[in-house]
């Protein structure tokens, strides 16, 4: 079960804006840790592994990106970032140098929260190398020892590509993926770029898997980002 007293590290050089933020999390039973730059942020995150990290990507001193690899170095934390920067090509940077989700200011405190309560499933999934686990999600069934699928009792057929980013997005589930990120993991780095690649095989996974492709409840497209599994 998530702990309602989950450890949430601030990195954020907004005084008004970290005090917002700590209260919201005292508020809900989270345990707020704070940094006001990238550098103390790092060591905080190191000396208390905390559940997840909330992260400005203007700091005074090092750029959101850089902190995001450094921990990327030795972490698997969930992080999601708030900005105020809001154009898509943002967005797909600081997805792709390691955030899990992209939330943009000004933000409703519930929709925070909520982006928070994924974050932290999202931290509980199966590890990704455990290859004797059975994932489920919803109706959604992946046995990855017997490589089968299932939606509620229909075993889905799948043919190997559309299995491979199946299997990206639920190690991933919860999270954003940009196309970038899935083009690397499904069809190998000298693919990057080839969006349509993740367009048509993502068209033909939601033909199998969703109930009504047209308003996926599975998977949902992040307009000009990427694609996300929704934890159900």
């Amino acid at each position: 079960m998530m702990d309602p007293n989950a450890v949430i590290l601030i990195i954020e050089d907004d005084p008004k804006m970290r005090r917002f933020l700590r209260t919201l999390l005292e508020s809900n039973d989270y345990q707020p840790l704070e940094a006001e730059t990238g550098e103390e942020g790092i060591q905080r995150a190191a000396e208390h592994n905390p559940d997840l990290i909330l992260l400005d990507v203007r700091l005074p001193d090092i750029r959101g990106e850089e902190v995001l690899s450094r921990l990327r170095e030795w972490t698997h934390t969930p992080v999601v970032v708030v900005s105020g920067l809001d154009s898509e090509d943002s967005k797909v940077t600081i997805l792709d140098a390691g955030a899990d989700d992209y939330l943009t200011k000004p933000f409703g405190a519930q929709e925070l929260l909520a982006r928070i309560r994924v974050g932290l499933r999202h931290a509980e999934q199966v590890a990704p190398d455990d290859e004797d686990a059975v994932f489920e999600n919803g109706e959604l069934r992946v046995d990855r020892v017997a490589r089968r699928v299932f939606m509620g009792e229909n075993e889905i057929d799948l043919t190997p590509t559309e299995y491979r980013l199946l299997l990206t997005l639920v190690k991933n589930v919860g999270r954003v993926l940009t196309h970038r990120q899935i083009l690397e993991e499904v069809w190998g780095p000298d693919c990057v770029g080839r969006d349509h690649y993740v367009r048509v095989y993502m068209a033909h996974l939601r033909r199998k898997l969703e109930e009504d492709p047209a308003q996926p409840e599975y998977i949902v497209t992040e307009t000009g980002v990427g694609y996300r599994l929704r934890n159900i």
